[in-house]
């Protein structure tokens, strides 16, 4: 399962890593999609084997307690958890 792309306008490169049972994730990805904002998304449960171990070592290196949602924006700045005012300043 490759990255879904979500259409919008461009606010830099945000990433969301999120599981696809997660309230949180569900609420964060409204969140984005109401801002109007393209970004990318992977459910990493629905992951399986090499591709589910690679994209859990991506996540680590951004959040080391493996913890969702997972936002990246810009390969530089990482918000974890819902952070409604985090995301609205990250994006503008």
């Amino acid at each position: 399962m490759p990255m879904q792309h979500v259409d919008g306008k461009n606010a830099g490169k945000i990433v969301l890593y999120a599981l696809s049972t997660c309230g949180w994730c569900r609420k964060t990805r409204m969140l984005l999609e109401d801002l109007n904002v393209e970004y990318d998304y992977i459910y990493v449960d629905l992951l399986e084997g090499d591709e589910r171990n690679e994209i859990i070592e991506q996540v680590k290196k951004w959040n080391s307690q493996l913890s969702f949602p997972t936002i990246v924006i810009n390969d530089e700045k990482t918000i974890v958890g819902f952070d409604e005012e985090g995301v609205k300043g990250a994006v503008g």
